[in-house]
């Protein structure tokens, strides 16, 4: 079925690479313009996205910061004309056991992971209301579903993310203005790569389906939970995409390992 987005107006965060341009580049098959955020440059996405016969812009913008967050969606409204869909897909993830997580590396693994999708989303909302709707996609991690060690900030921020998800879809139902979250599992992805070749096994085989997704494998997940036509009665859902992996615990230390961690 046509997904009835030919014509509306994006803005996706961290869309350069990976999951969010996989998404900015289905949403562009289906006809949607992009304005694409990221802090490093995109320039092979842009022409990819030009190439299906939609307007497609850059935006540099660091999300960690509230400043540049708002610059972000100003100029996106401003190249665009209006924001219908935002998908906030921005992250990073710091590795670092309980005790010697740096202040640092807590405040931007928060900021850009959690504060951003409030800071645009407070920004987005505005302009979404007075424009008579629209639709938000946040995109999520089964880091809520599954402890790991080390991550500790990464899983508040994720976990944060879904507690706001709801207050969000609830106060936004009144104007229109859909709110879902995609949980993607163990991607193939710049954010994923690190992962030594052992732990990599041993996590492939704790994963039901045996194998790690590719970004392509989430797009028309956020096709549906964007599109107005084909989910009109969804708000403050969550789409699960991980081969069963939140089934799953994460194994990926051995036990001298974690000993190891906070010695």
């Amino acid at each position: 079925m046509e997904p009835g987005l030919r014509g509306k107006n994006a803005l996706v965060t961290g869309g350069g690479t990976g999951i969010g341009r996989a998404i900015a580049l289905a949403l562009a098959e289906a006809g949607v313009n992009i304005a694409l955020a990221s802090n490093q440059p995109a320039d092979v996405t842009i022409r990819e996205l030009k190439s299906l016969g939609i307007r497609a812009s850059f935006i540099a913008a660091d999300v960690s910061i509230e400043v540049d967050v708002q610059r972000m969606v100003d100029e996106a409204v401003s190249q665009l004309g209006s924001i219908d869909l935002y998908v906030n897909n921005a992250a990073i993830a710091a590795h670092q056991p309980v005790t010697r997580i740096s202040a640092d590396a807590w405040h931007r693994t928060l900021n850009t992971n959690l504060s951003a999708c409030v800071f645009a989303c407070r920004e987005i909302c505005k302009q979404m209301i007075a424009g008579g709707g629209g639709s938000i996609l946040i995109i999520g991690s089964t880091a809520q579903f599954n402890q790991a060690y080390g991550e500790a900030s990464y899983h508040i921020a994720k976990t944060g993310l879904r507690v706001y998800k709801n207050t969000l879809a609830l106060e936004m139902a009144p104007h229109g203005i859909r709110v879902n979250m995609l949980v993607p599992g163990h991607f193939l992805t710049p954010l994923t790569e690190g992962i030594g070749d052992e732990s990599a096994s041993i996590l492939r085989g704790e994963i039901p389906l045996r194998r790690f997704g590719g970004p392509q494998e989430l797009a028309a997940t956020a096709i549906l939970l964007l599109s107005d036509r084909l989910s009109p009665y969804t708000t403050g859902a969550e789409f699960v995409v991980d081969g069963g992996l939140h089934l799953r615990p994460l194994p990926l230390f051995s036990d001298e390992e974690i000993a190891g961690l906070n010695a």
